[in-house]
């Protein structure tokens, strides 16, 4: 039976994505960090045949922090999200046997496809329940990185030059595509690249390669194909500096200070296992070394890049500084990392806000946004 005194909050993982291991990891994070005198959480894994099951708290809290070994229990039963609220307007679980309970908010740590791009914010919208994050529209924004750059552009926010490509052009004319994405690597160099070659949905640099050879070229397109129907080019900066800021809130967000991605690892750019499998892969400075001016011009895109594209709750926006001191935006990742070792909530403890106290706030953005909107009208 649940405490009518604490918010019930189902903390929704896993999913359908080849970035469900880290989502585990995520949600091992934030459950962790829930304040049990305020909050009780309902933990549901997805597993990857889009199953939603009930976990126990000991097995994700205990599982091991190598995204390799982390696993759902998929001997647990199912649960169901009513696809329509209740009707006093509450948002129910329905477990094997038609057994009921209701949750106040949810806190999805999905990343990746079908959970960090509109289909389970579509979902939760149906049901009508608060949930922390962007709506459907910035999370389909947020996670196709063909879409996000064309929005990025039209509001005048630097980009480094791209193109974006679908499987079903490079089946019709590889030769062709090949030529269109060579002439990314810049002009008058002496060398060829780097061009980085990347699945348009997904995140974590999964599928994600550095190309500085023109022979390397066409098995990274091939392998960025394996895991989306369009994929994304992107010139590269020789001497670039990654730089990390994190936004929170809705109508007046506020930004974290910067950090910096330091990387040390063989692949030469911050790949899946610089992030989640070397533990000298790469190395976190923040605040990142910046002049007061860079400083604010990172925090200045982030909030631009974070209203752009309609975000809201909590965004993490990934800049370039190039060595010419310019600034470019990445990407924005509207379900960022959770992991004990992710920038966005160790930006916000340097900006003074400690895991527990960011959580509680971004489930307050929630449940403040969820009563705003059940205040709409919904006939004329």
């Amino acid at each position: 039976m649940r405490n009518p005194a604490k918010t019930r909050v189902a903390v929704l993982f896993g999913g359908r994505s080849a970035e469900h291991e880290i989502s585990l990891l995520s949600a091992r994070f934030v459950v962790e960090a829930l304040d049990r005198d305020r909050f009780e959480p309902v933990l549901i894994g997805i597993d990857r045949s889009g199953r939603w099951l009930l976990q126990e708290e000991a097995l994700l809290l205990n599982a091991a922090r190598d995204p390799r070994l982390a696993r759902l229990n998929d001997a647990m039963p199912e649960i169901a999200l009513d696809a329509h609220p209740g009707a006093a307007g509450e948002a129910n679980l329905t477990a094997p046997g038609g057994a009921r309970s209701t949750i106040d908010v949810v806190f999805p740590v999905l990343h990746g496809p079908t959970g960090e791009d509109g289909c389970v914010q579509g979902l939760l919208e149906l049901a009508g329940v608060p949930y922390v994050g962007s709506g459907v529209l910035g999370s389909a924004v947020g996670m196709d990185k063909d879409v996000m750059k064309r929005l990025l552009r039209d509001a005048e926010i630097p980009i480094v030059p791209h193109v974006a490509l679908r499987r079903a052009a490079w089946e019709r004319d590889r030769a062709a595509c090949l030529e269109q994405i060579a002439a990314l690597s810049p002009a008058g160099s002496g060398a060829f690249g780097p061009i980085f070659v990347k699945p348009a949905n997904l995140g974590s640099s999964v599928g994600v390669r550095r190309v500085t050879a023109r022979s390397e070229l066409e098995a990274a397109v091939e392998h960025a194909f394996e895991f989306d129907l369009k994929i994304v080019c992107e010139q590269g900066i020789d001497g670039v500096r990654e730089i990390e800021c994190a936004v929170l809130g809705d109508d007046d967000p506020i930004a974290s200070t910067p950090g910096e991605i330091v990387v040390g690892h063989a692949d030469g750019f911050y790949s899946y296992a610089a992030k989640y499998i070397d533990a000298d892969g790469a190395t976190i400075r923040i605040p990142a070394d910046l002049s007061p001016a860079e400083q604010n011009a990172v925090q200045l895109l982030a909030l631009r890049t974070f209203r752009a594209l309609e975000a809201s709750g909590m965004a993490r926006v990934d800049l370039f500084l190039a060595p010419d001191r310019s600034l470019y935006v990445n990407e924005i990742n509207t379900i960022p990392g959770f992991t004990a070792i992710s920038m966005y909530p160790k930006l916000w403890e340097a900006s003074g806000i400690p895991a527990r106290a960011l959580i509680e706030r971004l489930i307050a953005l929630a449940l403040d946004r969820g009563a705003r909107k059940a205040r709409l009208r919904t006939s004329a």
